[in-house]
């Protein structure tokens, strides 16, 4: 008959560890056996060691040796006899530099040569063997026997049965085995526990259906599109697809680690941990803007997945953009038209002097406006930038003004993220200046320190209360209701982040006179002073 291999996966761990079990049992107890009997010879030359070690100690038999004939009655053997029968010893001989006994358990040998060489004993050094001798195998020992000078006057060398070792080593097997059968009989319990706890949890399938079900998950986790974590229920990452490792920056050695210590602090972390509860949460990681959802599981742990949404947002962003440009456009147009009429109302009245006076007065006016500007900022983009939102301002019936204190200088590292940061502070200012107040305005300074870039944007709006300064950070809140092309609450968060990437941080504070100042300190965000300046050139003019 044929022995059949189970397919089921709890069948095949009870077999794989009852064969292990009873192998290691098995190996275990010859591994314990072998050394045992080297082991328990050590120990007995160890124990002959000591008894002549003490017996060289005793300062009678040294004076007796020197003072005495080698003799049957003598006082060296009599006190040789008391040891070997006080410790059980085979022998105990007392011999002197000629290597003549003065002591024997065979008292007719007494007065003859031993029967090995006593020579290394005799130089002064402690011997240790297993040999034969004229009563047997036995473990000895051989010391050097000193007068109270030091000097080397004989040798003592003691001898352990090694019938007796032998019977230790045999006694200590039975008890040897039955631990082992003790051992055996509880990993076959163990074995036998794990099996059924293993057939519940696998639903009794086979390796075969558990393969499948992982290439199945492998082939899913890392070709979709969205990010996917799962986590314990300590929070330790369990897995991350590439779509999440990419989108939060993780590495395969992350894996097993705590999320918090990975990951840091903010809101991403506490969406993922479950801090923050909700659907589709937006938050910003990396200077991406993800979409989060989060699902608990049974055994205590969480999936969370994550979309990338930060494409989407810049589109929006563009969207906002483009849709405030075409209102400064239709601004422009009206005021644009309305200054044409006039023109053509002082042309046919015959004014053709005021006519050119008006016409050079706007021009002016207008470029005048761009170079003050330019003069200031000297970045291409961000002084662009600034142009652009005066004219949205104006627009809304809010003066955009530059500081008097600005003055940056053409060597911004990334012009980009400096845009970004300026963008949105702007956009936020003019939304809470617009219709809140008389008189309305929003103030930029831009100030470079050595190559650090300080960015102030004030607003006549209604500020920001004390309690709510840092909350305004945090992804995903507003006060304003979210359009429907995208979510609001990323605006202020991207630019902590950005200001934090720089090492430098963001902050809010109350105006003077009401409305709420944004601050933002970029270091590094500007090249050295010995940096090449690029040429800038406004309305025909070289800066």
């Amino acid at each position: 008959m044929r022995i059949r291999w189970p397919r089921r996966v709890f069948a095949q761990v009870l077999a794989a560890q009852l064969a292990i079990t009873i192998g290691v049992i098995l190996l275990a107890t010859g591994l314990f056996l072998a050394p045992l009997s080297s082991q328990l010879d050590e120990q007995a030359m160890r124990q002959a060691l000591s008894i002549a070690q003490t017996t060289a100690a005793d300062p009678a038999i040294t004076h007796d040796l020197l003072t005495t004939e080698p003799s049957r009655h003598g006082p060296v053997q009599q006190r040789a006899e008391r040891i070997r029968h006080a410790t059980g010893a085979l022998y105990v001989v007392a011999m002197d530099t000629r290597g003549v006994r003065w002591s024997h358990t065979e008292a007719a040998r007494i007065g003859h040569h031993v029967s090995t060489d006593p020579s290394v004993a005799l130089s002064g050094h402690d011997v240790m063997q297993i040999d034969n001798g004229t009563l047997g195998r036995s473990a000895r020992a051989k010391v050097p026997l000193r007068d109270a000078t030091g000097k080397i006057v004989g040798a003592v060398s003691v001898g352990i049965a090694y019938d007796s070792v032998r019977e230790r080593l045999l006694g200590a097997v039975p008890g040897l085995l039955l631990y082992a059968g003790a051992v055996l009989a509880v990993g076959v319990l163990a074995a036998i526990g794990v099996s059924r706890r293993l057939q519940r949890r696998t639903h009794g399938l086979a390796f075969a259906d558990i393969s499948a079900l992982l290439e199945e998950r492998e082939a899913m986790l890392h070709g979709i599109r969205e990010g996917v974590v799962a986590l314990d229920r300590q929070g330790r990452i369990r897995l991350a697809n590439d779509e999440a490792q990419r989108l939060l920056g993780l590495g395969e050695h992350d894996t097993g680690r705590p999320l918090d210590e990975v990951l840091p602090q903010g809101r991403t972390t506490d969406v993922l941990t479950g801090r923050v509860d909700g659907e589709d949460l937006l938050t910003v990681s990396g200077g991406r803007v993800l979409v989060a959802n989060r699902m608990p599981t049974e055994d205590g742990g969480a999936v969370a997945t994550l979309r990338d949404r930060t494409e989407l947002e810049l589109l929006g962003r563009e969207l906002d953009s483009t849709h405030g440009l075409l209102d400064a456009l239709r601004a422009q147009d009206h005021e644009h038209a309305n200054r044409l009429h006039t023109l053509l109302g002082l042309l046919e009245l015959g004014l053709h002097d005021e006519a050119v006076e008006f016409v050079a007065e706007v021009a002016d006016t207008r470029r005048a406006s761009a170079e003050h500007v330019a003069g200031r900022v000297h970045d291409p983009l961000v002084s662009a930038l600034l142009v652009g939102k005066a004219a949205i301002a104006a627009e809304r019936g809010v003066a955009l003004r530059v500081s008097a204190s600005t003055l940056l200088p053409d060597r911004v590292i990334d012009p980009r993220d400096l845009v970004t940061v300026l963008g949105n502070l702007v956009d936020n200012a003019l939304d809470a200046a617009a219709h809140r107040s008389a008189d309305p305005f929003v103030e930029v300074e831009l100030r470079a320190e050595r190559t650090t870039v300080v960015l102030r944007v004030s607003d006549t709006g209604p500020g920001v209360p004390p309690g709510m300064r840092d909350q305004v950070f945090a992804e995903g809140w507003s006060t304003k209701q979210s359009p429907a092309h995208r979510g609001r609450g990323l605006g202020l968060a991207l630019v902590r982040r950005l200001a934090e990437r720089y090492g430098g941080m963001a902050r809010v504070t109350a105006r003077a006179g009401g409305g709420a100042v944004f601050t933002v300190v970029l270091p590094e965000a500007l090249a050295g002073d010995d940096a090449p300046i690029r040429q800038l050139t406004v309305a025909g003019e070289s800066r």
